[in-house]
């Protein structure tokens, strides 16, 4: 038997019991007045035997109904099947807002999915067209450059032109990606990486263009 037939065969003799129940409130059926048996209720509501062997316990260990072998059932206590409903309704309140909650839960991880597939689609878009927008280019450090003899931090390097030193040649050695603390010195060639504008903020610093396109000037 499946899970979904099992739920639905216990959902069907709750519901039996809960029916009956009802009768019992609303008057239809009197206290010690005999109801049907086994075997016409479970007829009358087209079930198994079994099915309503499950209601009527449910209704007998609430003391609501009597149950007489040979005999049938007895309506025992009104007040009983009023309280069984009104804690048979609390249940289903507490169960539907559980449904809901497993249901908002579910949509909600399904949404933390999508954005975090969003944010990382938007990452990569924005890194793509950066790197479009930015060439590289080689600068060398002129004698009389404010850079020399100070750190890539004391210059303020990046917030000032906006590039990004990737490497720094300095005669036959190479630093690649060089901590802010680099002091720079006359002569070094700097690797940088930045947007084509970001040239023209170096032109205080006196720094000499080897490779990529010339700063643009005024006229």
């Amino acid at each position: 038997m499946t899970d979904n037939s099992h739920q639905s065969h216990i959902a069907r003799y709750i519901n039996i019991a809960v029916d009956i129940a009802t009768r019992i409130a609303r008057g239809e059926y009197r206290e010690g007045q005999r109801i049907f048996g086994r075997s016409s209720l479970a007829g009358r509501y087209n079930v198994s035997p079994e099915t309503i062997r499950r209601a009527l316990a449910i209704l007998e260990e609430r003391e609501i109904v009597e149950l007489h072998p040979g005999i049938g059932v007895t309506v025992r206590s009104k007040p009983n099947a009023e309280g069984y409903l009104a804690e048979y309704g609390q249940r289903q309140i507490l169960s539907d807002i559980q449904q809901r909650l497993h249901q908002y839960l579910d949509e909600r991880s399904h949404l933390d999915n999508e954005i975090v597939r969003l944010t990382d689609e938007l990452l990569d878009y924005t890194f793509k067209m950066a790197t479009r927008l930015q060439r590289i280019q080689e600068l060398r450090v002129e004698a009389n450059s404010p850079m020399v003899g100070k750190s890539l931090g004391e210059v303020q390097f990046r917030s000032r032109t906006g590039g990004t030193v990737l490497a720094v040649q300095r005669h036959t050695k190479e630093i690649v990606a060089p901590e802010a603390d680099t002091i720079i010195q006359a002569g070094d060639v700097l690797t940088v990486i930045a947007p084509p504008e970001a040239i023209e903020h170096t032109q205080g610093l006196n720094l000499t263009i080897l490779t990529g396109p010339p700063p643009q000037t005024t006229e």
